[in-house]
């Protein structure tokens, strides 16, 4: 079965800096886009950044220039450089995934479980 694992997320000081990474596994043909999203309480799940399989990127608008997506083909594996870090971004952090299990199906969503990122002093 298809797993996403997220790793990375802690308690960070504001201006500080994370690294997220979140690896997939089980039984893949082939990944599109991987992207990461983040729930704050209280709020609904936004979109992050988005990368494609040919390493195009998309990022919120209020994380363009403190945050990096990239990933590792070879791995299937996304990571996401976090600096500069607010306490507006204290969220829960999910990886998300476009991709197939097999040449004759179409690609879905999969998700992880999530890691909690708390920017506080």
């Amino acid at each position: 079965q298809v797993q996403l694992v997220e790793s990375g997320g802690g308690l960070v000081q504001p201006g500080g800096s994370l690294r997220l990474s979140c690896a997939a596994s089980g039984g893949i043909f082939s990944i599109n886009a991987m992207g990461w999203y983040r729930q704050a309480p209280g709020k609904e799940r936004e979109l992050v950044a988005a990368i494609t399989s040919g390493g195009s990127t998309n990022y919120a608008d209020s994380v363009k220039g403190r945050f990096t997506i990239s990933r590792d083909n070879a791995k299937n594996t996304v990571y996401l450089q976090m600096n500069s870090l607010k306490p507006e971004d204290t969220a829960v952090y999910y990886c998300n995934a476009d991709l197939r299990v097999s040449p004759l199906f179409r690609g879905r969503d999969y998700w992880g479980k999530g890691t909690l990122v708390t920017v506080s002093s």
